[in-house]
């Protein structure tokens, strides 16, 4: 059987394959290294666009789809029926939970504003001290999978205490459910999204949602774009009540005219949380690990079923 690939690096990374498995790298999914007939386990490029996702239709013999991304949003409910769709749960845990630790200090200690005064040359002490600090903090983390596991357990020596969120509630694991966020996000200090984009959370930070967080509490939007309203999002914090970091944004990338450029209260990266030098080899050791998995007749991992 024919395996795509879109990284060159990637034969070396993927281990050893099973005898009759032949391995092509698909760079640009408009050059083809051979005729799409055969191919029955495609690794598309990381966050493709539409152009890979319309290939999909052309791979007759097309069975998975792998993702290198832990969000499917792009691709759940384009795939042809019979093809098994998966993504890449597991992968980003480390460089994500590193992303948002890194957000939650740089907001808290200040640094945006000490960043712009370093390049004024200017001595900000007197700006910003004394800064906030984690150290006591209540996190809210809104999607209680492998990432925000990650997260927690980056998060926990620095003293905060900790809510987390799912789409359905397990209570004997001390997991809230969705419904109850009006009642725990007036507590929350610090308030991490890191739920699937899906037709249940988009928009699922709507003004009502902003409302409810405490004066002085930090949004960190580790997710996708749209799980936010941004209009809402950009009046909000405009009133300074509250401030955000944010990895994604709706639309993207921001055009450079879009207010929360200019925010004070907002630290935005350009969707660079999983783009990490660790993210290939982490990466294809799991598509190994699938493409054996396939071939040996053995079910997969990470399948995707209602966008999650």
């Amino acid at each position: 059987m024919k395996v795509w690939i879109p990284h060159p690096t990637g034969p070396d990374l993927l281990g050893d394959l099973p005898p009759g498995v032949t391995v092509e790298v698909v760079e640009d999914p408009a050059r083809l290294p051979s005729a799409p007939a055969g191919v029955r386990f495609w690794v598309p490029p990381f966050l493709a666009g539409a152009d890979a996702t319309a290939l999909v239709h052309e791979l007759p013999d097309l069975e998975v789809v792998q993702l290198l991304s832990a969000g499917a949003d792009a691709w759940a409910g384009r795939v042809p029926d019979g093809v098994t769709l998966c993504d890449a749960r597991g992968v980003h845990d480390p460089s994500t939970a590193e992303w948002v630790v890194t957000a939650i200090l740089a907001q808290l200690r200040g640094f945006p504003t000490l960043v712009r005064a370093q390049a004024r040359r200017e001595w900000a002490y007197d700006e910003v001290a004394p800064t906030d600090e984690v150290e006591g903090k209540r996190v809210l983390i809104v999607g209680a999978g492998s990432i925000g596991t990650a997260v927690r357990s980056r998060l926990a020596p620095f003293g905060v205490s900790f809510t987390l969120v799912a789409r359905t509630p397990r209570p004997e694991q001390g997991v809230h459910g969705v419904g109850e966020l009006p009642a725990l996000l007036p507590e929350a200090d610090v308030v991490v999204l890191l739920v699937p984009l899906t037709g249940q959370t988009r928009g699922l930070v709507d003004a009502g949602f902003l409302a409810a967080m405490r004066d002085g509490a930090l949004l960190v939007n580790a997710a996708r774009g749209p799980v936010a309203e941004t209009d809402a999002l950009v009046t909000e914090l405009r009133t300074g009540r509250i401030s955000a970091a944010l990895d994604v944004t709706d639309p993207e990338p921001l055009p450079s005219d879009h207010p929360l450029w200019t925010m004070p209260n907002v630290l935005l990266t350009p969707h660079v949380a999983g783009s990490v030098r660790g993210l290939l080899p982490r990466a294809y050791r799991l598509v190994g690990e699938q493409v054996r998995r396939f071939a040996a007749g053995e079910p997969l991992t990470n399948a995707v079923v209602d966008g999650y």
